[in-house]
C-alpha cells in the first residue's frame, strides 16, 4: 500500500505550521482527520513522522525524510495537473515568478505591459526575493520561474537568457573618482566601498568584478536596496555599484551622484529566467525569457 497525496500533503503542511491545528486549517480539514491522515501514513511507512509534545510537533528523522520526498511528489502531481489545463495554450492561467530586488523595479514596469498584451490570460504572481530563497522556491514547488542573475551555481536549475546588465561604478558629486570614462585600474579600494546588504548577489557579482573583498569592520555602512544605496552615496559616505537598468531607469538621477563604467572591459551580470529541471512550465518560462528580453 503506497501514501495517497492528501496524506503527503498533511505531512507537509504539519512541517510547515508546527501544529495539527494550523495544518488543518491550511488544509480545510478538521484536526481530527488530519490527525488519522497522518496516523495512516505512519502505518504505511512503520515509522512514525512526529513526535507529538504538548503544543509542540517535533518531525522525526524518518519524518524529515518523507517531508523532502513528499514535496517531490506533490510538487510533480501540480506539475501533472497543470500541464493538463494549459496544454496549448502557454502562458495562461496562473504562473508564480520570483525576482531579484536588483531587477524587479526597473525590468517589471518596462516589461509587463506588453507581457500582458500578448497573454491575456496570463495570471501572474510576482514575488521578490533574495536569489537563494528563490532557488529554493523553484525547487520546492512554490514558483514556477524566477528572474535571477547570473553567475549563480545551483544544481537541478536551468535558465534562458534575457540578456546582459553592466555593472557600473556610482561615486559622490566632488568625489576623487567622479570623473568621466573607465576608472583607472586599481583606483576602487574595498575601504571605500558601500554595498548592498550580504545576500545581494549584485554586491558579490560586483566585487568579484573587479577582484575586491568585501569591506570589513563593524562600521562598514551597507544598504537595504538600491534606492537607499543611491541616498548613501549622494551623502558622500562613499563608492558603490549601480546596474546599468537601474541608472537607465532613473534611479542614478541625483545632483549629488556620478556613474561611470568601471572599465574598458564593462563588468557584467547575465540576467536569466531560471526553472526546475523537469518542470512541466519550462517551454512557457521560454517564452517569458524572450518576452522579458533586454532592449
Amino acid at each position: 500500500m503506497l501514501p495517497t497525496l492528501r496524506q503527503l500533503q498533511y505531512l507537509k503542511l504539519l512541517a510547515e505550521h508546527g501544529s495539527f491545528s494550523r495544518a488543518a486549517e491550511a488544509a480545510h480539514v478538521s484536526q481530527p482527520a488530519l490527525s488519522a491522515g497522518v496516523q495512516e501514513l505512519e502505518r504505511i511507512l512503520g515509522a512514525p513522522v512526529v513526535e507529538r509534545t504538548r503544543g509542540n510537533v517535533q518531525l522525526t528523522a524518518v519524518g524529515v525524510e518523507a517531508v523532502r520526498r513528499a514535496e517531490q511528489v506533490l510538487t510533480q502531481a501540480e506539475d501533472l495537473v497543470v500541464a493538463a489545463r494549459n496544454a496549448g495554450r502557454p502562458l495562461s492561467g496562473r504562473f508564480r515568478l520570483g525576482i531579484i530586488p536588483t531587477v524587479a523595479p526597473f525590468l517589471l514596469p518596462a516589461k509587463l505591459p506588453g507581457l500582458k498584451d500578448r497573454h491575456p490570460a496570463l495570471r501572474l504572481f510576482i514575488r521578490e526575493d533574495l536569489t537563494p530563497r528563490l532557488i529554493a522556491g523553484l525547487k520546492g514547488g512554490q514558483l514556477d520561474a524566477a528572474v535571477i542573475a547570473l553567475p549563480y551555481s545551483s544544481s537541478g536549475i536551468q535558465h534562458a537568457r534575457i540578456g546582459d546588465d553592466e555593472i557600473l561604478a556610482a561615486a559622490p558629486r566632488g568625489h576623487a573618482l567622479a570623473g568621466v570614462g573607465p576608472l583607472p585600474a586599481g583606483a576602487l579600494k574595498a575601504d571605500d566601498l558601500i554595498l548592498l546588504e550580504d545576500g545581494h548577489c549584485l554586491r558579490d557579482q560586483a566585487l568579484a568584478a573587479i577582484d575586491l573583498e568585501a569591506p570589513r569592520g563593524d562600521d562598514v555602512f551597507a544598504a537595504t536596496s538600491l534606492h537607499t544605496l543611491v541616498q548613501m552615496v549622494s551623502s558622500g559616505l562613499g563608492v558603490s555599484f549601480l546596474p546599468r537598468m537601474a541608472v537607465k531607469a532613473g534611479l542614478a538621477d541625483d545632483p549629488g551622484v556620478v556613474v561611470r563604467p568601471i572599465s574598458a572591459d564593462a563588468p557584467k551580470r547575465e540576467i536569466v529566467v531560471a526553472w526546475r529541471t523537469g518542470s512541466s512550465r519550462a517551454e512557457e518560462a521560454r517564452l517569458l525569457a524572450e518576452a522579458l528580453t533586454l532592449d
